[in-house]
């Protein structure tokens, strides 16, 4: 049986609350209703929501005010703004700073509908993702292969030619492409940027260019897509190798002209935007296979940054380690440092995740830390013994039980474990197993853990 979203609507008139929570609940979503920013806040940090739907006028903390600490501290959660006609531009504003659509007042019901679907279908790819930790505001590392790096964005950042940023996951692609942007003319203007693998052909389409009114059932006005919004300023396509050939070839066109028509429409728009892409994937070889157009590789390929990943630069792990220990120190208002001991340890890992895992691994190093100082045996509570050490023997498994069963009672004692470490806290429990705190939730509920 499928789950209901959970929705959370905040509006400080409770006539539109309940308006919104008949609607949604018709639709099958699980809606609740809160006042205020602050009791949205609170929410949130209580469980899990798929959606948020908030007003944009609101006594006390308004809708960008909440959309910013939204976004600072539960990023994977894409709201909605509910505005009237004469704050239609502050509704575009929203989005330019994170928001993932907004809907006029009076709504109409298959607009709010299609617009919470695409919202939903946009992260539900994301609802499992390890919770990402805030990024650095510059690089750290003095390696051979990070000081190349360094220089090619300096290079790259004041002009406008597109850039194609290549790594593994966890190599830290969007920071490469924020200094690109904060580096160029364009600092003042917008930085936009879109998962090109969290949406159908579909909706992507609309997503980036925008629709017109009429172009199909709910659209009841205009609405502008990414690369308009992020007009005077900077693209940034994430997973760009993941989109379907149909999507390469109206992404070429708008990379080639810098034109292109909203979904509906037969209005050529012209925009002065700044393409950065980014991939994991392998694009010469998507491009032999046949699975990735050949003209567009070459379009996006003009300068391309290659981030090595934190494997190859192990002495880079260091200063790294160092970095985020003060940084998350700092965030969780404790005294500690990083022990001779513990750096040594960290730098025997591989790092599968790269710096994302790192500073995961550090913020939860700090959390759980009861001393002034980290050493090894506290890296090793969390990492587990040396590499180079046996591994531990294996609990013998119930022979009557089934896979399934064995599986779910491995996952129950994980969580369990997890939860005891973070002293009950459900945020950190979350980080420690390497899931999202709605994942978390979710098999909570699925375990009958409380």
């Amino acid at each position: 049986m499928q789950r209901k979203p959970n929705v959370l609507t905040v509006d400080d008139d409770a006539s539109m609350g309940k308006v919104l929570g008949a609607l949604l609940t018709q639709a099958g979503f699980l809606p609740r209703h809160v006042l205020s920013g602050a009791e949205a806040l609170a929410a949130v940090e209580a469980s899990p929501y798929d959606l948020i739907i908030t007003d944009l006028r609101m006594p006390g903390m308004d809708g960008m005010a909440l959309l910013a600490q939204l976004a600072l501290r539960w990023p994977d959660v894409p709201v909605l703004m509910l505005t009237a006609h004469g704050n239609v531009p502050l509704a575009v504003e929203a989005m330019r700073a994170g928001a993932a659509d907004f809907v006029l007042k009076p709504f109409d019901r298959e607009e709010l509908m299609y617009v919470i679907r695409k919202a939903l279908a946009g992260s539900e790819r994301q609802a499992d993702a390890v919770p990402a930790s805030p990024p650095t505001k510059e690089f750290v590392g003095d390696s051979a292969a990070m000081r190349e790096v360094h220089a090619l964005v300096e290079r790259a950042a004041p002009g406008t030619t597109t850039v194609l940023v290549l790594g593994e996951s966890g190599t830290g692609k969007e920071l490469v492409a924020r200094a690109l942007h904060e580096g160029s003319p364009r600092r003042g203007k917008p930085f936009v940027k879109l998962n090109c693998a969290a949406l159908p052909d579909a909706l992507l389409e609309s997503e980036l260019f925008g629709y017109e009114k009429g172009a199909f059932t709910g659209a009841v006005m205009r609405k502008p897509g990414r690369v308009e919004l992020a007009d005077g300023g900077t693209l940034f396509l994430d997973e760009i190798g993941d989109i379907t050939p149909h999507m390469q070839v109206k992404l070429l066109r708008v990379l080639q002209e810098r034109e292109f028509e909203r979904l509906g429409g037969t209005v050529t728009v012209k925009v002065d935007v700044r393409f950065i892409a980014a991939t994991h994937r392998d694009l010469p070889d998507l491009v032999a296979k046949g699975q990735f157009r050949e003209d567009l590789y070459y379009r996006l390929n003009v300068v391309p940054i290659q981030l090595p990943p934190l494997r190859a630069r192990p002495e880079d792990i260091a200063p790294l380690a160092v970095r985020f220990t003060a940084l998350h120190a700092k965030s969780n208002g404790k005294r500690i440092a990083l022990g001779a001991s513990a750096i040594a340890r960290l730098e025997q890992e591989a790092w599968p995740g790269n710096v994302r895992q790192l500073q995961n691994m550090i913020e939860r190093l700090v959390v759980l830390s009861d001393g002034p100082t980290i050493e090894a045996r506290d890296v090793e509570r969390q990492l587990g013994p040396r590499p180079s050490a046996p591994p531990a023997a294996a609990k013998e498994p119930d022979k009557g039980a089934s896979l399934e069963a064995a599986v779910s009672e491995t996952e129950r004692e994980a969580i369990r474990n997890a939860l005891a470490h973070a002293d009950g806290n459900r945020t950190v429990a979350a980080r420690i197993l390497g899931v999202s705190r709605r994942a978390l939730y979710y098999k909570l509920e699925e375990h009958g853990i409380t």
